[in-house]
């Protein structure tokens, strides 16, 4: 009996496996009650606390989003504006791919420290001259001491866009974390 020997061509199978998210790293940054947390809340949880709770030190959480067709994982850093959380902070600006500078537009103080929180950020290993920076002016609900011409001229002059926000409405705080996911992924993949 013989056996027939021949070549059986078989097709291989292609799996498709599946590209891992890209993973980006966002901090904010700002004086002490500005509505940071309130703000990463606000678009992580679509909800709004009102009882003002410190950040101790420093608040962390993830998101998977979509953004411009491509799966990420945005890692919130949150840092306390508390300056006796300055020493747990400054471990966290280093490798900064996003940065969110909050001040309150109903407390002339916390934007008179913008400057200060730059140079804070870049001098402790955030690249603030490459990696993207959104001013945010949170707290429009609330009556004004900043007008938003002045935090879009401070803005303008730094390179930065600019925001105004309501965590408590939920106002412009989408739209705002969405440009900033953009602009880094366009920064990163370049």
């Amino acid at each position: 009996m013989s056996r027939k020997s021949g070549s059986s061509s078989k097709n291989p199978i292609k799996i498709e496996v599946p590209k891992p998210p890209t993973r980006i790293k966002v901090i904010s940054i700002g004086a002490g009650g500005t509505g940071k947390s309130c703000l990463i809340k606000r678009y992580c949880e679509e909800r709004f606390v009102s009882k003002y709770i410190a950040t101790i030190g420093v608040d962390y959480g993830v998101k998977p989003v979509n953004v411009d067709g491509q799966d990420v994982r945005v890692n919130f850093w949150d840092l306390s504006g508390h300056g006796e959380f300055f020493e747990v902070r400054n471990e966290f600006y280093k490798d900064a791919q996003g940065i969110l500078l909050v001040f309150d537009v109903s407390n002339r103080a916390s934007f008179e420290e913008c400057d200060t929180w730059l140079t804070e950020a870049s001098k402790y290993g955030a690249d603030t001259s490459k990696a993207p920076c959104i001013l945010c002016g949170n707290k429009t609900d609330k009556r004004r001491q900043v007008e938003e011409t002045e935090g879009a001229q401070y803005a303008q002059n730094r390179g930065m866009k600019y925001f105004e926000t309501s965590a408590a409405s939920g106002e412009c705080v989408e739209d705002m974390f969405n440009d900033m996911f953009s602009m880094v992924l366009q920064h990163i993949n370049r």
